[in-house]
Parts: C-alpha cells; sequence; structure tokens
C-alpha cells in the first residue's frame, strides 16, 4: 500500500470513525490545543465599546473578562489574541501606532495597556495568551492617511506594494522581515506572552499581478520567482523565529498557513494552496524547526478538509500541527454547514494524530451556533486539558514541588516552576495522567484554596506536579492524606426525584442553569423552565449555578447522583 492511498484511507476512516462512533476515538486527552482566535480588527470580536474615558475603557475591558470567562467555561486552553493588527497595535509599541478599534482613532491610547490586560486575564483562567501578528498586509488605501506621519507608505515607501485596495509589507524587500522580527522582539521583551502566532505570513490571493519586479530585480538573484517569493516569506518567518528564541527561548513561534499544503497526487486542492498559490512553504518551516507550531486555516469539508488535514499529520517532523476550524461556515449567511461538519473535524484531529483545534473565531464560537459550543464540551471537552508540550525546547523537567501544609481547605507547596498543575481524585496515588483527575492547569500559585462553598471536596486527595514554559511536567508531589474540611451546612440541598430530575430553588428567576462538578467545571447547561434532567451524570456530588451571558453565577444549590 502506497504512502498517498494509506493518508486517504486513514482520513477516510477517522471520518467515518468521528461521525459514525466517536466513543471509540480518545475521549478527553490530556494533552490537547483547544484555542480560538480574537479578532480585534474592527473590533469583530472585541473590543465593542471604544475606550475615551476612564469608564468606557473598564467596560471595555469588562467585555474581555466576560469573553475570555465563556471561553474559559469551555475549556479552551489557549487565545490567539490579534495584537498587531493592520499596521497598527494592542500596546503601546514604539514601532508602530495604536490600533483605531481601542478608541475610535489610530494612534490614540485606550488609557491602559490591553496587552498586559489580556496576558494577565488569560493566565489566571489558566489560558495561554498567544501574539497573534499579521504579518504582510499593511492597511487598506483609504485608511493610509489615519496613520499620520507614523505610516511606512510615506517613511519606507520602497518597501511597500498597492496591490488592490490594500497596501502590503514587499515580502522580497529586506526591509520587511527586519520590521516585523522587531514587532515580535518587541512584544516579547515587554509582555509573558506565551506565543508569536504569525497569520498571512504570504503573498496575496491574486499573487501573480503582486508588483515586486523591482525588489525581484533587485534581490532574485537568478532563482525563479516562484522559489524566490517562497524563500522571501521563509526568510521573514526564519527572522521571527531568531528574534522570539534570542528574547524568551521557551515562547512557541506558530504560524496559521493556508488549510491545504499543496495538491496530493489523488486530490486536487483547485487551485488554492499554500506553497504554489501564496508561496508559503509551510511544511518547510517545520522541517528546518522555526516553527514549533501550525495551525493550517482548514475551513473546507469533505474531500477539501480530511486528505490534507491528513497530509499535515503526516508532515509535522515531529512539531505540533492543530487544526483551524471556521466556526462561522455555521452562520446562515455563510455556508450553513450543519453542526456535524464542524464535529466530526475536531474528533477526526485526534484520530489523524494532530494536536487539537483552534476555532475561527471567538464570539462565532462562544454565540453557541447550531449548538455546537455546548455539543463539542460534552462529546469532546468533558475534561480540561493542557496544551500541547514542546520537548526539544526543554527535556528536564523541573523539579518536584514540596508538600508545606494541607488544613482547613488550603494546599500550599514549594514553588520550583512559574506555573503548576493540580490534580485530584479519591484514589491514591492520583493517577496524574488522567484527564479527567485534572483540576487547574497552569496555576501560577502555590496555595489553592477551597472556599466554603466547595468544602465537599473533602475526601479527595491530591496531587501537584510543576510545568516548565516548554509544557514538561515534573514528578508529581503526591498528597497521601485526603483534604479535611467540614460540610458547609448552607441548607443548599438539592432533591434528586426518582426521575432523575431536580428541582430549581423556589423563587428562582433565572433563564438557565450550569450543572457543574465540583472543581467549578460546567458540564452542561439547561433551561430553568422545569427541573433538570441529570440522568446522565455519573453517580457523585454536583453543584447547579445560574448561567447568564457573561458565564456562571451564584450558587443555586448541591445535589447528589446515586
Amino acid at each position: 500500500m502506497n504512502t498517498v492511498f494509506r493518508i486517504l484511507l486513514w482520513a477516510w476512516l477517522a471520518w467515518a470513525a468521528a461521525d459514525a462512533r466517536a466513543q471509540f476515538l480518545p475521549t478527553s486527552p490530556k494533552r490537547e490545543l483547544r484555542g480560538a482566535w480574537i479578532t480585534t480588527l474592527y473590533g469583530l470580536d472585541w473590543p465593542q465599546t471604544r475606550a475615551t474615558d476612564a469608564a468606557s475603557a473598564q467596560r471595555q475591558r469588562d467585555e474581555l473578562c466576560a469573553l475570555l470567562d465563556r471561553l474559559a467555561e469551555a475549556r479552551i486552553n489557549a487565545v490567539f489574541l490579534q495584537t498587531r493588527v493592520r499596521g497598527t497595535t494592542l500596546y503601546a509599541s514604539s514601532i508602530e501606532p495604536w490600533d483605531a478599534a481601542l478608541t475610535g482613532r489610530a494612534g490614540r491610547s485606550p488609557g491602559y495597556d490591553p496587552l498586559a490586560f489580556a496576558v494577565e486575564e488569560c493566565h489566571r483562567r489558566g489560558m495561554e495568551l498567544h501574539a497573534w501578528l499579521v504579518a504582510v498586509p499593511y492597511c487598506k488605501v483609504a485608511a493610509e492617511r489615519d496613520l499620520g506621519k507614523a505610516s511606512l507608505v510615506r517613511t519606507r515607501a520602497e518597501a511597500m506594494v498597492r496591490h488592490g485596495d490594500t497596501w502590503y509589507h514587499d515580502p522580497g524587500h529586506p526591509a520587511t522581515a527586519t520590521h516585523l522580527a522587531a514587532i515580535a522582539d518587541e512584544i516579547v521583551r515587554r509582555y509573558d506572552v506565551d506565543g508569536i502566532h504569525l497569520d498571512y505570513i504570504r503573498y496575496p490571493e491574486q499573487g501573480a499581478t503582486f508588483a515586486d519586479g523591482r525588489s525581484f530585480g533587485r534581490y532574485g538573484g537568478g532563482q525563479s520567482r516562484a522559489a524566490w517569493r517562497r524563500a522571501n516569506v521563509t526568510h521573514i518567518v526564519r527572522q521571527v523565529h531568531r528574534a522570539v528564541k534570542s528574547a524568551k527561548p521557551w515562547v512557541c513561534v506558530s504560524s496559521a498557513p493556508v488549510g491545504k499544503y499543496a495538491d496530493l497526487p489523488r486530490q486536487s486542492s483547485h487551485g488554492w494552496n499554500a506553497r504554489d498559490a501564496v508561496w508559503q512553504d509551510a511544511q518547510a518551516w517545520l522541517r528546518e524547526g522555526i516553527n514549533d507550531m501550525l495551525v493550517p486555516m482548514l475551513y473546507f469539508d469533505g474531500d477539501q478538509y480530511y486528505p490534507f488535514a491528513a497530509d499535515w499529520a503526516q508532515q509535522s517532523h515531529g512539531r505540533n500541527v492543530a487544526t483551524g476550524l471556521a466556526v462561522y461556515m455555521m452562520d446562515k449567511d455563510y455556508r450553513n454547514w450543519p453542526r456535524t461538519a464542524l464535529e466530526r473535524q475536531v474528533l477526526s484531529a485526534r484520530a489523524l494524530g494532530l494536536q487539537g483545534a483552534v476555532f475561527f473565531r471567538a464570539q462565532f464560537f462562544n454565540a453557541d451556533l447550531k449548538g455546537f459550543r455546548s455539543a463539542i464540551v460534552h462529546r469532546a471537552y468533558p475534561h480540561p486539558a493542557l496544551p500541547p508540550a514542546m520537548p526539544w525546547l526543554s527535556v528536564a523537567p523541573p523539579a518536584t514541588p514540596q508538600l508545606t501544609a494541607s488544613s482547613g481547605g488550603v494546599l500550599r507547596w514549594t514553588r520550583t516552576a512559574e506555573r503548576f498543575n493540580i490534580y485530584a481524585s479519591r484514589r491514591y496515588p492520583v493517577d496524574t495522567d488522567d484527564a479527567a483527575n485534572l483540576v487547574r492547569g497552569l496555576y501560577a500559585d502555590t496555595a489553592f484554596v477551597f472556599s466554603p462553598a466547595e468544602a465537599l471536596l473533602a475526601g479527595l486527595h491530591f496531587a501537584v506536579r510543576a510545568i516548565n514554559r516548554a509544557g514538561v511536567e515534573s514528578e508529581p508531589l503526591q498528597c497521601s492524606r485526603p483534604l479535611a474540611a467540614a460540610a458547609p451546612g448552607d441548607g443548599l440541598c438539592l432533591v434528586v426525584d426518582e426521575a432523575r430530575r431536580v428541582a430549581l430553588p423556589t423563587g428562582f428567576d433565572g433563564k438557565a442553569v450550569a450543572v457543574c462538578d465540583l472543581m467549578g467545571r460546567v458540564l452542561f447547561a439547561a433551561s430553568a423552565q422545569r427541573g433538570i434532567d441529570v440522568s446522565r451524570l455519573a453517580p457523585g456530588l454536583y453543584v447547579l449555578r445560574r448561567l447568564h451571558a457573561h458565564g456562571t453565577g451564584e450558587l443555586l444549590g448541591r445535589f447528589v447522583v446515586d
């Protein structure tokens, strides 16, 4: 059986398996990228409020927190925040001006540091933050004058090309790689980001008419136009990688290439692929090691998705590859895809050996189009997951933390790394390879405190593992004595009837509730118009909370499923 046929057969089997028998696929791996792109261009995902004074700046921050809360509830573990937008930034850059989406005017400060705030809030929720940089597009021709004296079209015209209604950096001019590497360097040195993520790191559509003849004549060196263009894009990636790793070697460098790398021997890309249509040799970036991860934008389905996803998995060269999925395609104003199309793609990614999925865009994902968000949490993400490790950056694990206290609902340990993963189980020793036992991932503190409302965690054994910035874990600290705490006795015990339904508390006036486990993880949401069906829950103790647009709210009660 030749390699191509094996890839296509593998892809078809993954598709069929995901569609018909999802339970035969890996249920909830401990390591898996679950990401979302947050688009700041025009405030599409965030911000909706313009920060023109202290009050509106606070509303802007509150909007981001609400968006992140919804993502965290769905067990998203990585946010890709659009940080370099179109020649403008989401932070006080010394290289480019502020983006207009923050205040309504390019170059105007919102009165706080959005990137620093986003990093802090993501890390508080146990999520990574990857700074998403739009690379080659610069700005719309009509918007260029808004950049004023900061416009590169005025200060570095020889390195800019107008193509259609947009100004682009010329990938063939040496100044382009230098400029983009300087932006990446500035971000990495000033912020505790987990990654630099390159988007549109390619030539534009209809690139045959891209007016780079002057730079080709000067720098082409006798190469074919196609080979020269591919080398130009790779040179930019190489320069960005070098800048990032020189500052902080543990920061993940990733790219979002066009979803289909090239035509396959038995499957055409119909003229739209990374290597030949936009001169983006992304698989070579993995082979050379100048990308730690790729997220190919596989915004297709059927034979335009599965064979190409399998090809990426086959050509990963030991690096991480996650699939970029188009949640917006389910919108009736786009392709009106059925929910099952995206579900199959998420589940088949595991079967193909890909390292997860990133959803475009965050607002479409959080809007729960056709129930996709709810379904994927229940079907594919029943437990938390850690982002995939990058052992090629750091093989040596951090030292094992040592227990310093375990009483009164508080667990304390020594600091041996920047972050820790906390596990809990009724069995000792705690199986720290089981995702079901992961309580908190990428936790920055050295004390884990259980509030009185969660005191029924008594009886669980805990384990703590240090994790370095490459995702490599220490050996576990196993706490042999279960956490001792008294039951809360607050009268919030709810009754499960013979039909395995839970009645809502008297006087509850909300529209929806969330059923959570004792770690606070949302298991499913339900309408509050009638009793909540809990027949699908395993025996154990559960929590009912109010559910609103910004996430879960106050505790409504607890109940036991026998």
